[in-house]
């Protein structure tokens, strides 16, 4: 399964989701995003899901992260594309998440992060990686 996700960051924070309670992976944190249709490209699957969950048009940016995950409850493994994009932050409307916040970096450990997510995370923290 192929997955995007964006990494959209305001004055130094970054914008996660929590889940929905009931739903696969309940109240987990991640960032936005989700499958790839076939025949899209990753940049729009990307636009599109932006567009869907939090009904705001995107630019999307640079790949900035990639990698594979395995979860047990899923069949197959999970590759997952992260990318920067830029959103009007005063548009956002939760459309399908528990709730949304703006996170420092550091503070994104405090979170229970999607397990393919986490390593992403750990970089941010650390500041390895920056946007």
């Amino acid at each position: 399964m192929l997955v995007v996700a964006a990494l959209i960051q305001l004055e130094g924070k970054l914008l996660v989701c929590q889940r929905r309670h009931g739903g696969p992976f309940e109240l987990q944190w991640e960032f936005p995003g989700g499958k790839v249709k076939p025949g899209e490209s990753l940049e729009a699957a990307l636009e599109r899901e932006l567009r869907e969950e939090l009904n705001v048009a995107a630019r999307i940016g640079r790949e900035i992260y990639h990698t594979r995950h395995r979860y047990v409850q899923m069949a197959d493994p999970v590759e997952l594309v992260f990318f920067t994009a830029q959103i009007e932050p005063n548009q956002i409307e939760n459309r399908v998440f528990e709730q949304i916040e703006w996170r420092t970096p550091e503070t994104l450990l405090e979170l229970p992060f999607l397990e393919a997510d986490r390593e992403l995370i750990e970089l941010l923290a650390s500041k390895k990686l920056k946007l």
